[in-house]
């Protein structure tokens, strides 16, 4: 067995140990979570906050688009910016999906970026808010100690944030870093269109307009609609939409609310309206929906709040 399999083994036996149950599972450092499914996944609305999915067993796919982003153990997901995409997991009872999910340290990230950027050779690219990347054994091996860590909670605790560090360090550095640390930098037009999004999530139970958003990103809004769907692949106003009911549907689960409050707290005026579009997006009423994630899908308390909506 090469090094790169025993590798992948061991990963997959900790993770195991760790996350016994389907859904997220809580470690010692509060932004990183552990990740099991042990079913497929037909395709299904998602909204991931800025962050690092690291993908050991089993596959997932994301569909913006015309775009297909795989994450699997030969490659692993970035998102820079939030871009609500659709995604599918292939899993089984016998071999789940396992995976490890690092929200963005905004601050350890860019202060790494302005390391990075006082040696030369460090190339940079366009931004992007969302790609995947194939794994290198650098990456891989330094996943596998931060697992190894967070399997020992004194490690875990004391160790493991230098362990994140090399992480983001690895993905900067990896093959597609360079769209990560320009994204990171917001120069620009994706600069200006990030500032936007940013609003949406601050403020997504306001009555926010396609003309204040412009206003925010500094631009016309003929500008400002062909940039944002350029960089999210949907509408401003079909982003805001997607949010809301995003958000109100962690609102459900996580505060046992019924449909008609958790649509009034992010915003809307009409509980028919928000109804339909719920079942739209995620193809089944409210009711049925938060039943299925309550039966399907662990929810363990929330993340610290970081500004931005997520599905999780």
């Amino acid at each position: 067995m090469d090094d790169s399999r025993r590798r992948r083994q061991r990963m997959i036996g900790l993770l195991r140990g760790m996350a016994r149950d389907e859904g997220y599972t809580l470690t010692c450092l509060p932004d990183v979570r552990l990740l099991r499914a042990d079913r497929p996944l037909s395709r299904t609305p998602v909204l991931y906050e800025p962050g690092i999915v690291i993908v050991v067993q089993g596959s997932k796919r994301g569909f913006l688009g015309r775009q297909t982003f795989v994450y699997d153990d030969q490659h692993y997901l970035v998102v820079s910016v939030p871009v609500p995409f659709t995604m599918e997991t292939h899993a089984t009872a016998q071999e789940p999906l396992l995976a490890i999910y690092l929200r963005l340290d905004s601050a350890m990230a860019l202060d790494l970026c302005e390391q990075l950027d006082r040696h030369e050779g460090i190339a940079t690219a366009e931004p992007r808010g969302l790609y995947s990347s194939p794994m290198e054994a650098s990456l891989s091996m330094a996943v596998l100690r931060l697992l190894e860590a967070l399997a020992n909670a004194p490690e875990g605790e004391l160790l493991g944030p230098a362990m994140v560090r090399e992480i983001y360090f690895r993905v900067l550095c990896g093959a597609q870093g360079g769209s990560m640390r320009a994204a990171l930098a917001q120069q620009g037009r994706f600069g200006r269109v990030a500032r936007a999004i940013r609003l949406i999530h601050s403020e997504y139970d306001e009555a926010l307009s396609v003309d204040r958003l412009a206003h925010e990103a500094a631009m016309s809004v003929p500008t400002f609609h062909a940039h944002f769907r350029a960089m999210t692949g949907t509408s401003p106003m079909r982003y805001v939409q997607s949010t809301r009911l995003h958000q109100a549907r962690l609102h459900m689960l996580r505060q046992d609310t019924t449909a008609a409050a958790a649509a009034t707290a992010v915003g809307y005026e009409s509980a028919s309206q928000f109804s339909r579009e719920f079942k739209r997006l995620f193809g089944r009423p409210p009711v049925e929906e938060v039943a299925r994630m309550r039966r399907d899908f662990a929810m363990p308390e929330a993340l610290t709040p970081s500004g931005f909506v997520s599905s999780h």
